[in-house]
């Protein structure tokens, strides 16, 4: 075996637990039109790479089957068509799959640098996160300046990043967290309030906060039986952004309430998206975000590292739910 045509990577040998998660020898991939083959220093952790092991969030038919959904590291070729990128060059990536390798292929378009000052572990916590608040709140959302924002599960790698993303452009933010640790980091981060939901309703507290106004815009992960209780919770013309289902895929809502408040839900998916519009929230975010990052207003908060080849382990840790913001996989290349 011709070893310098070849990477270690971490694939799903069956659907089921982290167990299933085996290191094997690949081929490495090649980049097509428009893409790059970036070597792989550090990739994110996130919770559709543990739905798409236990058997629920199949990668889209053009995308890798290996996990993972955002790397960063040195670019090492581009395919045809590519004048944004050269050897050489240190970015982040926003991936359909195939992260949790030696070598991964991304559009070119999908690509962001290193902001100033990053580490690769740094720089591989910020592409689904940012992509996916960006994409949700400010843009589908459409949080605008002096409403108030809420985001459920404040202690998740997308919790953190919303939080302080919201408070750094201005807006009032608040926060549910399962632990008075978690509540405790959220403020830290920003939050004015962070709602323990396991002793607290977070309707009641979002009421009395906004002098029973409720909030502009909610970000959920939790579906479910949740819902009723968020549209409880937003103000007229309020919007509820739902972006996973922890909690289960369905839940009531009141339809006269919504037209009488003129409430909007929606929600969307990043990973299936075309590399057009991905390609236009990576070109806001450098815009936007980006100097926020290099000023040091925000940062990513990493939880913890592993070695490529216990992602087995770290995804017991994401299962788990006691970590506070991101968990970040680290190659060592010979």
């Amino acid at each position: 075996m011709n070893q310098s045509l070849h990477m270690g990577c971490v694939e799903i040998s069956s659907s089921g637990g982290p167990e299933v998660l085996k290191w094997v020898t690949r081929p490495r991939p090649h980049p097509g039109l428009g893409e790059v083959l970036i070597r792989v220093d550090a990739a994110g952790i996130n919770r559709p790479d543990c739905f798409q092991r236990a058997g629920f969030y199949p990668p889209p038919a053009d995308a890798s089957d290996l996990p993972g959904l955002e790397v960063a590291g040195e670019v090492v070729a581009v395919g045809e068509g590519v004048t944004l990128w050269n050897a050489g060059d240190r970015v982040c990536a926003l991936v359909a799959g195939g992260g949790y390798a030696e070598y991964c292929v991304a559009p070119a378009l999908t690509c962001l640098p290193y902001p100033q000052g990053f580490t690769s572990v740094m720089a591989a916590a910020l592409p689904e996160t940012f992509f996916t608040v960006w994409s949700n709140v400010f843009d589908r959302a459409a949080l605008k300046p002096g409403e108030t924002f809420l985001v459920q599960g404040g202690g998740s790698g997308i919790g953190t990043t919303a939080i302080q993303l919201a408070r750094a452009l201005g807006h009032r933010v608040f926060a549910t967290a399962g632990s008075a640790e978690k509540c405790a980091a959220c403020e830290s981060l920003g939050a004015e309030r962070a709602i323990n939901y396991t002793t607290e309703d977070f309707v009641e507290v979002i009421r009395a906060q906004t002098h029973g106004c409720g909030v502009d815009v909610i970000l959920d992960m939790v579906g479910g039986d949740y819902i009723p209780r968020e549209m409880k919770a937003l103000a007229e013309d309020g919007r509820l952004v739902l972006i996973a289902f922890l909690r289960g895929s369905k839940g009531q809502v009141d339809l006269a309430d919504m037209m009488r408040r003129r409430l909007t839900l929606t929600g969307s998916t990043l990973r299936a998206r075309g590399v057009d519009f991905k390609a236009e929230v990576a070109r806001k975010l450098h815009e936007k975000v980006w100097p926020l990052l290099e000023t040091g207003k925000i940062k990513p908060v990493i939880h913890a590292q592993f070695p490529l080849h216990q992602a087995s382990l770290a995804h017991e840790l994401m299962e788990s739910s006691t970590h506070i913001g991101k968990i970040v996989l680290t190659v060592d290349h010979p």
